[in-house]
């Protein structure tokens, strides 16, 4: 009997610390979203939301044009990125041992640990001296390289968790193998390859190096894509690191925005995963 307390004993106090240290993870997380609300949201309002920014000295203004500008830049990324995306992603999961899925394996990983200031240059040199402009489309393909890796792992990892079964069923039945991926492969691994594409946009959103070289930034509201763009990320550093009181205020509200934004992209993933997960 003593041993067994001992061992509930023991059992309990490594529960209670397991808890105590994943709580403490969290602090830092606490700490700096409690930090951005303190010093934002005395900022946010309906004119923040619809106005364009005012000049140097003046009070209030918002940031419409940059909300507009993220979307845009981020949109052009998703119709770029998504269908590349999935027909590397189709085919890793479809061919996993040949030499050519080895070395598109590898180039994957490579490109997904590039840091997104390179990808900025190299959009820039791809794109912007060509152009010799800089532009939305501009930061958009380079939000677009930044989405690719993200995706096609995540494509790859969920259509190879479905059951050879399914695949076997269909081909026996007599229906040829592109209908097979496209009707039975794909929809089964749906939730995942949705849930890859949200968090893959829940990061592109936050990035700023890559739109420096890029998108660069604008004062007025834009939707030309092949003009330079503001995006909230560009509002966050260029206001923070201003000399202007004002401008620091609008930088916390505009941060605030952002980690709204991508807390809506990661909730809405997670609804998904679960929502629409296939059992097997």
């Amino acid at each position: 009997m003593e041993n067994i307390r001992k061992r509930i004993l023991k059992d309990r106090l490594f529960t209670l610390i397991v808890i105590v240290l994943s709580f403490t993870a969290c602090i830092p997380l606490l700490a700096i979203l409690g930090f951005i609300i303190k010093n934002g949201i005395s900022s946010i309002n309906l004119d923040f939301f619809i106005h364009l920014p005012k000049p140097v000295g003046e009070h209030g203004g918002g940031i419409s044009n940059a909300i507009i500008g993220t979307f845009i830049v981020v949109g052009i990324a998703f119709v770029i990125a998504t269908p590349l995306s999935l027909l590397a992603g189709i085919y890793l999961a479809e061919n996993k041992k040949n030499f050519f899925s080895d070395v598109l394996r590898v180039g994957i990983d490579i490109l997904a640990s590039i840091p997104s200031i390179v990808i900025g240059i190299i959009a820039y040199l791809w794109v912007v001296k060509p152009m010799k402009s800089f532009s939305a489309l501009s930061g958009g393909i380079a939000l677009a390289i930044i989405m690719l890796p993200v995706v096609i792992k995540s494509t790859e990892e969920t259509l190879s968790m479905v059951p050879d079964s399914l695949r076997e069923a269909s081909l026996a039945l007599g229906v040829p193998y592109f209908r097979t991926i496209l009707k039975v492969i794909v929809p089964a691994g749906l939730s995942g390859i949705i849930t890859g594409i949200l968090i893959a946009i829940s990061r592109i959103a936050g990035e700023t190096a890559p739109l420096l070289f890029t998108a660069f930034g604008n004062p007025f509201m834009n939707l030309n894509v092949t003009k330079p763009v503001n995006t909230i990320p560009l509002v966050v550093f260029n206001y923070s690191t201003s000399p202007y009181e004002q401008w620091h205020k609008i930088a916390w509200a505009a941060a605030l925005v952002l980690i709204a934004i991508v807390f809506v992209f990661n909730f809405l993933a997670r609804i998904i995963s679960k929502k629409w997960k296939t059992k097997f």
